[in-house]
């Protein structure tokens, strides 16, 4: 009978956004680095999104520095860009079904 005065404990945290954890950490990757930086302005409480949030800022960030350094190498770097591009959309897939479905 003791367990049940113990404090409940709410399933899903929410952020100083109002949204639930596992939303905002999706919405961290949506737009790649942008959302990453929008979310590291508005979120100051929810250390999850945050982490979330500088993961997608890192990630998409050294895609982008591959990118374009990719783009200046003539045949060698026209051959990783091609590459980077699909595995960038399969990497950004994962991430955001993964952080949806609430693992870390």
């Amino acid at each position: 009978m003791t367990d049940s005065l113990e404090p409940q404990q709410d399933p899903s945290p929410t952020s100083s956004t109002g949204l639930d954890e596992s939303l905002g950490g999706t919405l961290c990757y949506l737009l790649g680095f942008l959302s990453a930086v929008v979310f590291l302005v508005i979120e100051r409480e929810n250390r999850t999104i945050r982490f979330h949030a500088y993961q997608s800022l890192a990630t998409f960030g050294g895609l982008f520095v591959l990118s374009v350094a990719s783009s200046v190498v003539p045949f060698f770097g026209w051959l990783v860009g091609m590459l980077l591009t699909p595995l960038a959309v399969i990497l950004w897939l994962v991430l955001m079904v993964k952080t949806l479905q609430g693992d870390p």
